[in-house]
């Protein structure tokens, strides 16, 4: 029988597992953020140590190895100032004709649906930098949002 018709192991037909992917940039942190890296390696940690399944051990060691690396990489933030939109504020605008308001933080933090947006995300990086009252450019039309309140978280 030919080589290219012999099969050496099932595992080679299997689909390959890469490593979470880390965000590019840096990795900056509120303290809350801090808190929940430490958390989440923590809990990945002791379900380790708890065992399971080969292949539920390797999922859970690929995913503590992603929170080790956030948690070496984390830069945790001063607490912002709150007189214009940056990392560590809350940013009530404008969009549309519709009132939003987010919380900007870090990317392992960020939940949209409940208002907490990344710092890179492009609605983020058009508020940094704008105080109350300020318009910003986003998407592509000029002044399309409107600050109307910036407060520390």
């Amino acid at each position: 029988m030919s080589v290219a018709f012999r099969r050496e192991q099932d595992d080679e037909h299997l689909e390959p597992k890469f490593e979470l992917p880390i965000p590019p940039g840096p990795n900056l942190v509120t303290e809350r953020g801090a808190k929940l890296i430490e958390a989440k390696a923590a809990e990945l940690e002791a379900a380790i140590e708890a065992g399971g399944t080969e292949d539920e051990v390797k999922s859970l060691k690929r995913d503590l190895r992603y929170w080790k690396t956030r948690r070496a990489t984390m830069e945790i933030q001063d607490p912002a100032d709150g007189d214009e939109a940056a990392f560590g504020t809350r940013v009530r605008y404008k969009l549309n004709g519709k009132e939003n308001a987010v919380s900007i933080v870090g990317d392992d933090e960020a939940d949209p649906a409940a208002g907490l947006i990344s710092f890179s995300s492009p609605i983020a990086r058009a508020l940094i930098g704008a105080g109350e009252g300020d318009f910003a450019d986003f998407g592509g039309k000029s002044d399309a949002i409107e600050v109307l309140g910036v407060a520390p978280l």
